[in-house]
């Protein structure tokens, strides 16, 4: 298959200017997505979406492909990833170029391996999907969670509360941003557009699935990835 892996970068963030350039752990955050696509083998094409020549030098340094800038309209806060993408496979079309997969790597989850994109292509093939999406175990189970009334009040989340142990409870899963890979529609002209069934869940280790959205969040990747460094000096 001809495949293009995608890590969208945008410089407004909000909430933690510049995060998708950020340093963590000595490099910059958008660089472990683009390391992790590279290593992979998988990619004939692995490119950072941006709006930004700054955010564009640092992807070329790392070795990824920027041969254009996203436009304004799916650079604003109200545009998703898909959007991007789209526009993204537009513009290659315009250039002749076609590929049969996309992977998007958001470069939010820079704990997310090599491994985890070769096995979640092999899903992919194995499953003759339409898509593949990334997914762990959350952290605590949906029926401990609820909507607070604005009084304060658990009288109401008491009386459904189940009372089980956790270990007795179904195991639930979330989407953790990691991965997602879907078949590319070329219809004859018409617009690209995706494949998004039927879509398979890649299920990754709640370690590997830290999504960096707010300032705790780059302390817990910090601290994993020194962690896991120091692991491989002592080996």
């Amino acid at each position: 298959m001809n495949n293009i892996a995608i890590i969208p970068a945008r410089s407004g963030s909000k909430g933690l200017p510049d995060k998708n350039i950020r340093l963590l752990a000595g490099k910059p955050l958008l660089a472990y997505s683009v390391e992790a696509a590279l290593a992979s083998n998988l990619f004939d094409e692995v490119m950072v979406s941006t709006d930004s020549a700054h955010y564009a030098e640092v992807a070329r340094e790392c070795g990824a492909a920027v041969p254009f800038f996203r436009s304004e309209k799916t650079s604003s806060d109200t545009a998703s990833s898909e959007d991007a993408v789209l526009e993204v496979l537009e513009r290659y079309r315009d250039t002749g170029r076609r590929f049969d997969t996309i992977c998007l790597l958001q470069p939010t989850s820079p704990l997310r391996t090599t491994e985890d994109i070769k096995g979640a292509y092999m899903l992919f093939e194995e499953k003759n999907a339409g898509a593949v999406t990334g997914v762990c175990e959350v952290d605590h189970p949906p029926q401990w969670m609820m909507v607070l009334p604005e009084d304060g009040s658990l009288d109401s989340f008491r009386k459904q509360d189940p009372g089980v142990p956790r270990q007795l409870l179904p195991t639930t899963y979330r989407l953790n941003g990691g991965i997602f890979i879907n078949r590319i529609l070329y219809p004859d002209g018409g617009k690209v557009s995706l494949l998004k069934s039927p879509e398979y869940a890649y299920c990754m280790d709640r370690r590997r699935s830290v999504d960096i959205d707010e300032e705790v969040d780059f302390l817990i990747a910090e601290t994993l990835i020194r962690a896991e460094m120091e692991i491989k000096l002592d080996d």
